[in-house]
């Protein structure tokens, strides 16, 4: 599948996994798998966040016999057990990022969940009550992981995986009422400092599915649902090509 010029990523998120999942995504692995050279999954891979459903998950995966990268989302976390969940991923042999890098094909690949916060002159300030600053301390950690692995990165080529999104363009199509739950202009920060050759996230189910960070960083909102309903002909993922070049170092 490696061509001489370029590395194809199949990249999907909000998978929403449950028990009874069963048979429901192996096809979309097998498609992936033909497709592509890795398989970047950007979070709610699970439905509650449960070992059960991640098992069944990793069941439907063996489809896939290709590299497969992930970052969890709030879905994830919703049982108090993302612990697990991430523990059976690795297991069955995906990277589960959370603030790190990897390399594949020679491609510099940094993951974080991500988190909300809201965009532009609508962002939240950590100002007022503590629980508001404990909000807004949570999105700025997610952000300083994202700068720190980005940082590390050596590779000339590199993609940036999150489950909410940086930026507000992607999120548009769901009610403007719930922008700010939906990801955080502090996100974008780290990709303007350290620029990457794109950028994948999923969470908002109705948005739109693509656009661009303030330094033209093509940003893709690859939640399942909205790949479905935008791309009715397509399978659900979404394809690009980045150039091949010598391998580098994380």
């Amino acid at each position: 599948m490696i061509s001489q010029e370029s590395i194809r990523f199949a990249a999907v998120g909000d998978l929403h996994c449950r028990k009874e999942s069963a048979g429901s995504l192996r096809n979309l692995f097998a498609q992936a798998a033909e497709a592509a050279d890795a398989l970047l999954l950007c979070g709610d891979l699970t439905d509650y966040g449960l070992p059960e459903e991640t098992h069944v998950l990793v069941e439907e995966m063996a489809a896939a016999r290709i590299p497969i990268v992930a970052v969890l989302g709030n879905h994830d976390f919703e049982s108090g057990r993302q612990e697990e969940v991430q523990r059976i991923l690795i297991e069955a042999g995906v990277r589960v990022l959370d603030g790190e890098a990897c390399e594949i094909h020679g491609v510099g690949i940094v993951g974080v969940k991500g988190f909300a916060g809201g965009y532009g002159r609508g962002t939240l300030g950590p100002w007022g009550e503590n629980s508001i600053k404990q909000f807004v301390n949570e999105a700025l950690h997610e952000a300083l992981k994202l700068e720190s692995a980005l940082a590390k990165l050596r590779t000339s080529q590199r993609i940036a995986m999150l489950h909410y999104s940086p930026i507000e363009a992607t999120v548009k199509g769901e009610p403007v009422e719930i922008y700010a739950f939906l990801g955080t202009s502090r996100l974008e920060e780290p990709l303007i400092r350290y620029p990457v050759n794109a950028v994948f996230h999923g969470h908002a189910h109705r948005g739109s599915p693509e656009g661009k960070t303030v330094n033209n960083i093509p940003v893709y909102n690859v939640a399942k649902p909205l790949l479905q309903r935008s791309f009715p002909d397509r399978p659900p993922f979404r394809i690009i090509e980045i150039p091949k070049t010598e391998a580098g170092s994380v």
